[in-house]
């Protein structure tokens, strides 16, 4: 392990199977990210590099950090504050050496035959860009709430422009969170990296301009969980969500057409507005179980 300074090692043109680059954009995620990172270790898949970046948390991120700094397979960074997501999203990023890529928020967990799984799926795939597969959504504790949830029944091989059409016409990201996705590092740099012109769209936009790069692979099965969380910016702007998901669809239907129809921008853009409400009810109905202080209070 390497602490500040970038991650060296053989290029995954020298290895039997491609490495993957496992990169966590951390902040503020002390009461969670021990749980993460476990989650990440302890994949099937063996040939990986973690990179863990923290965004000047004011909790006690580095230091959960550190309880990692003796892993060979672990690189821990700081990135300056400021600058958003997208900072420690492309800080991440920009230091991965693997042919695959995965980005991991830091309260998320993979469960453990992910990336096995994808790596096979795009591996196989001439021309296969993406890979993403459903998750669970899991409350703060971990514990699942929704299962096997995403993509919209898009499983199997599909051209990249059919995944995007399917995801502006669904009114929501089916791709979910970034740790249900491992997409080629070529590709995501091609396209200039992480996007964040529409910050709560970053990663939905993302995988649509490298889909339009290539093929998508649906991997069915629930690999993932997402969990939700008070601390979570969705909980509280739903509604800026939904008039950025609307901002997207328009921007791709202007300069797309042959992607996306204006058809389905208006279906999309209705589909966003509902999703929206869904979400409020749905985060109103969680209630305490977004707190991590529940399995205290259980076992009082």
């Amino acid at each position: 392990m390497s602490t500040n300074s970038l991650p060296s090692g053989p290029t995954p043109s020298s290895q039997a199977e491609p490495l993957v680059s496992i990169v966590i954009p951390a902040y503020n995620n002390a009461d969670y990210l021990d749980d993460t990172m476990k989650s990440v270790l302890g994949q099937t898949y063996t040939n990986l590099e973690v990179i863990v970046s923290d965004h000047a948390s004011t909790d006690d991120t580095w230091a959960v950090m550190q309880r990692y700094s003796s892993d060979p397979r672990v690189t821990l960074l700081h990135t300056e504050g400021g600058g958003g997501a997208l900072r420690n999203w492309n800080r991440v990023s920009q230091a991965a050496t693997g042919e695959l890529i995965k980005l991991v928020c830091g309260d998320d967990l993979l469960y453990p035959t992910i990336v096995a799984q994808q790596v096979a799926a795009l591996v196989s795939t001439p021309g296969a860009v993406l890979a993403a597969s459903p998750r669970d959504i899991v409350d703060a504790n971990g514990v699942p709430v929704l299962k096997d949830r995403g993509l919209a029944g898009l499983t199997g091989v599909h051209d990249g422009t059919v995944a995007v059409r399917k995801t502006v016409t669904q009114g929501t990201n089916i791709f979910g969170e970034p740790g249900c996705v491992l997409m080629r590092t070529s590709v995501l740099k091609k396209v200039g990296w992480w996007d964040s012109r529409w910050p709560y769209l970053i990663d939905e936009t993302s995988y649509s301009l490298v889909l339009l790069e290539g093929k998508f692979v649906g991997v069915p099965g629930s690999l993932a969980g997402f969990r939700i969380s008070d601390s979570q910016w969705s909980v509280r702007l739903v509604n800026e969500q939904a008039e950025q998901a609307i901002g997207f669809h328009n921007w791709m239907a202007q300069t797309r057409p042959d992607v996306v129809s204006g058809l389905d921008r208006r279906i999309g853009n209705t589909r966003a507005r509902i999703m929206a409400q869904v979400r409020r009810l749905a985060y109103l109905w969680l209630g305490r179980r977004m707190s991590k202080a529940v399995k205290a209070d259980a076992a009082a």
